[in-house]
């Protein structure tokens, strides 16, 4: 029987042979330095999206701001989860065999090492989407994009993660043991079966598509703002959607520097059937990098937000004494101004 096969044996023949080593103290240090830092500044955008929704009941940013509030409580929840776990590992000495006999915690791990893995990816690309709509098809979004909707579609991602983690436990492929033995995910090493293949290419093809979709929504709502202001002399109704898209910006820029190389590992792992030793250090170089976009992206609205963007502006203004932005186009207006500037926009006569 394939010893992917079997759950309670599964990753424990990677234990005899470990070729990729990590220092306990150091280790266990900084896993707790980064779940801690992750906890708190996750905590700290979601207490600052819940008071911006509470203020704004403009439909074209509630809808965003539900969208981000969930992005960053799936992030706070995978640094406690997944945070807590990797500490018990390195407390523990990585010794698996003694608490890990019925492959339960290795399996819980990997499910959410999957889970937070992808569903961030996901919730970034449909928050790319609905601002793509909100701007390009306003009526549209104002009618149909209502908070019930949004939070069907948070819903239906959380869901489908959910789905895509617990494929192999499913088809009875027990997650495996890494060779850092640090944590758990897909069987990575020595993949022959076309099922193993088959989930990371799965996974790593999933992530790809996100970033690809929020990089093309992106780009066409920036584009549609840029035609607005440039065919438009009314500056008022985009302050919001111009402060909405910096940060789908910013949290693109993350997702994909800090995500690329895992992904692309993943999929390299999976088309190609031979490892080296450098397999172990570049996954767990990989790892760490992905690890870091839950700790940045709650900085995008801790940081990338009005008031603060429009103080860097002013200090900007200052130090290169040039006039880049009139400052009008930060002022706060109803949402029928914003619709009726996207109107002109999208009539015939401005064709």
């Amino acid at each position: 029987m394939n010893s992917s096969k079997s759950p309670g044996l599964a990753g424990f023949g990677i234990l005899k042979n470990t070729t990729c080593h990590t220092e306990k103290k150091i280790s266990v240090f900084f896993s707790i330095i980064f779940m801690t830092v992750g906890i708190l500044s996750n905590s700290l955008a979601i207490a600052i999206l819940l008071k911006a929704y509470q203020r704004f009941r403009q439909k074209s940013k509630a809808s965003f701001l539900l969208l981000a509030s969930g992005l960053v409580v799936t992030d706070l929840f995978g640094h406690l989860i997944n945070g807590a776990i990797a500490v018990f590992v390195y407390a523990s000495d990585k010794d698996w065999i003694r608490f890990n006999q019925s492959n339960i915690l290795c399996s819980v791990f990997g499910i959410c090492m999957v889970f937070f893995g992808l569903c961030p990816l996901f919730l970034g690309s449909v928050m790319a989407v609905e601002r793509c709509i909100g701007v390009t098809k306003p009526i549209f979004h104002s009618t149909k994009m209502t908070s019930k909707h949004v939070k069907m579609m948070l819903t239906m991602v959380c869901l489908f993660a959910v789905l895509i983690a617990l494929l192999p436990i499913l088809r009875f492929r027990a997650y495996q043991i890494q060779a850092s033995r640090t944590w758990c995910f897909y069987k990575t090493e020595h993949v022959e079966d076309w099922e193993d293949r088959f989930y990371l290419l799965l996974f790593s093809c999933l992530g790809l598509l996100a970033l690809a979709i929020s990089f093309l929504c992106n780009a066409v709502t920036g584009i549609t703002l840029l035609r607005v202001k440039f065919k438009s002399q009314q500056r008022q109704g985009r302050s919001h959607h111009f402060e909405m898209i910096i940060q789908l910006l910013a949290i693109m820029c993350v997702s994909c520097i800090c995500w690329s190389p895992f992904l692309v590992t993943m999929a390299r792992i999976g088309i190609n059937e031979s490892h080296s030793k450098e397999t172990c250090e570049t996954i767990l170089f990989a790892l760490r990098m992905a690890t870091w976009n839950q700790i940045l992206d709650p900085w995008v609205y801790i940081l990338l937000r009005k008031a603060v963007l429009k103080n860097l502006y002013k200090i900007t203004r200052r130090c290169c004494g040039v006039h880049i932005i009139n400052l009008h186009m930060w002022e706060l207006s109803s949402i029928k101004n914003s619709l009726k500037v996207a109107a002109i926009s999208d009539s015939p006569s401005q064709s």
